[in-house]
């Protein structure tokens, strides 16, 4: 079904769901009506928004887009001690900020998985997709029932199987070069660190079911050497945040222009678990300090006014800028509509080839 699917697009490319500011229901409109599968990046949302943003896409297109979550997650436990470290760690950029410490923070940290899935349902996409593990099988039953298909995300051969066995429709072979968050599904593992075209070449010969190539690729020649090993799709991120219609903010747009992939690396700081971004002051300062690193989400809550107010102030130094190793083949502003006519265009060019 997600081979029929993906068979029907103008080309074999999932827009990635960008949670976290530069999802909005316009790019995921425009991506759906220019022959991608658009995806809503939905982990931060209520499942009010959830429905809110579905029925503005639905006022922008009838072409068929995913809508991603967070796997549910078990609450993580931290100490005072962790705690008091890591307001010490953050007093500096809090005193710079005009922020004060935090007095109250207390959990849960999680958004409700049950209810923002709930709303998925409701909201009926194309596609439902998720990372950072397994949803459980009452949920993967509910979407075969309701005709939604399923994608789940996995870093190393051992977690593509895992979700093969689950009853996934595909999964997402995220290697090591993308941006944002791993889709690792231990939170204190070490990152596997495979590369996306060997991880992908495995879990195509290893499973029966899709494979879907995701990280570091930027342009249709990177898509062409994707599907050579096996890949079925592409996933996107980090060529569309520079989109008209992304809702990344003004001091992301410019760190995104002027970085290179040298520029990224993989920290836990802003959230707690790894994710690939531009390394800023925020990155570098919190270097050795894995004991203030607060686990995910708390650290994530934690850190949300420090970046609400870099963002408020127009400096991206203490903003999470999430970026593939590929962020210097960016193109610029351009509609998801001409980026995809681009990507198009090479990925035509390259099969010549």
């Amino acid at each position: 079904q997600v081979s029929q699917l993906i068979a029907k697009l103008r080309l074999p490319l999932i827009v990635a769901p960008l949670s976290g500011g530069p999802t909005t229901p316009q790019l995921v409109a425009a991506s759906s009506k220019a022959g991608a599968l658009g995806s809503l990046g939905a982990a931060y949302l209520t499942p009010a928004q959830i429905e809110r943003d579905v029925a503005t896409i639905r006022t922008l297109t009838s072409n068929p887009f995913a809508i991603n979550l967070f796997a549910p997650q078990q609450e993580q436990i931290f100490t005072t001690d962790q705690l008091q470290s890591a307001i010490q760690a953050t007093s500096l950029f809090r005193t710079e900020l005009g922020l004060p410490a935090p007095t109250d923070f207390n959990g849960p940290f999680h958004p409700n998985f049950t209810e923002q899935f709930e709303a998925v349902i409701r909201s009926n996409p194309a596609v439902f997709s998720f990372v950072f593990g397994l949803i459980p099988s009452e949920c993967l039953r509910e979407c075969r029932d309701k005709g939604i298909l399923t994608i789940g995300t996995a870093t190393t051969l051992e977690e593509g199987l895992e979700l093969e066995a689950s009853g996934v429709d595909a999964v997402v072979a995220q290697g090591y070069e993308a941006g944002g968050h791993r889709g690792i599904f231990d939170p204190k593992s070490s990152d596997p660190a495979v590369p996306t075209i060997p991880l992908t070449q495995t879990l195509a010969s290893r499973l029966k079911i899709p494979v879907i190539a995701a990280g570091g690729l930027m342009d249709g020649a990177a898509i062409r050497s994707a599907l050579n090993v096996g890949a079925e799709a592409v996933q996107m991120g980090t060529a569309f945040l520079l989109c008209d219609e992304a809702g990344t903010s003004g001091p992301y747009r410019k760190a995104l222009e002027k970085a290179t992939g040298k520029d990224t690396t993989i920290t836990r700081t802003f959230s707690g678990r790894w994710a690939r971004g531009i390394k800023n002051r925020f990155v570098l300062e919190f270097q050795g300090k894995n004991e203030s690193i607060l686990p995910f989400p708390a650290q994530n809550a934690f850190t949300r006014d420090v970046r609400g107010e870099s963002a408020k102030r127009g400096s991206s130094e203490y903003l999470s800028l999430w970026a593939g190793t590929g962020v210097d083949h960016l193109r610029g502003s351009l509609s998801a509509s001409q980026l995809i006519d681009a990507l198009e265009a090479e990925l035509r060019n390259a099969s010549k080839n």
